[in-house]
């Protein structure tokens, strides 16, 4: 079962770190480039779709790095920075993120779109790095 949690958790972080990456080198700075008549429309777009992904699988992460931390007997300390990085990562989102992302369905204002990748930034880190974890604990 354990390994199981842990492929399921592993699979969750590896997806999610590709997918903040190619929000923070693509879909973010292309909102700069959207049509300002339409900009509302693409927001809230981009804001549906990319939440049928990311939804469930942060959900899903959260839920087996709290469970790896109390079931798992080997890579205590890897766990238990895992889900500090996820619960950080969920605080980054519903903090700064998401209020942004709210600002922006009201039309665009480009100094919410910088904010946005700049703050978005903190979650591209620590997704790489709770990525990073995992690989520890599959090679090391």
């Amino acid at each position: 079962m354990i390994q199981l949690i842990l492929a399921v958790n592993l699979f969750c972080s590896f997806l999610l770190c590709g997918l903040i990456w190619t929000i923070q080198l693509v879909h973010y700075p292309m909102f700069h480039r959207l049509d300002r008549n339409r900009f509302s429309e693409h927001i809230r777009f981009h804001g549906f779709r990319i939440s049928l992904l990311v939804i469930p699988l942060m959900i899903l992460e959260l839920i087996t790095s709290a469970s790896l931390v109390f079931i798992s007997e080997y890579h205590t300390n890897h766990h238990l920075a895992g889900l500090a990085t996820v619960l950080l990562i969920w605080l980054s989102t519903f903090f700064l993120q998401v209020p942004l992302h709210s600002k922006l369905m009201n039309g665009y204002d480009s100094s919410a779109v910088n904010r946005l990748i700049h703050t978005n930034t903190i979650r591209t880190i620590l997704w790489s790095l709770k990525t990073a974890l995992g690989m520890v604990i599959i090679f090391g």
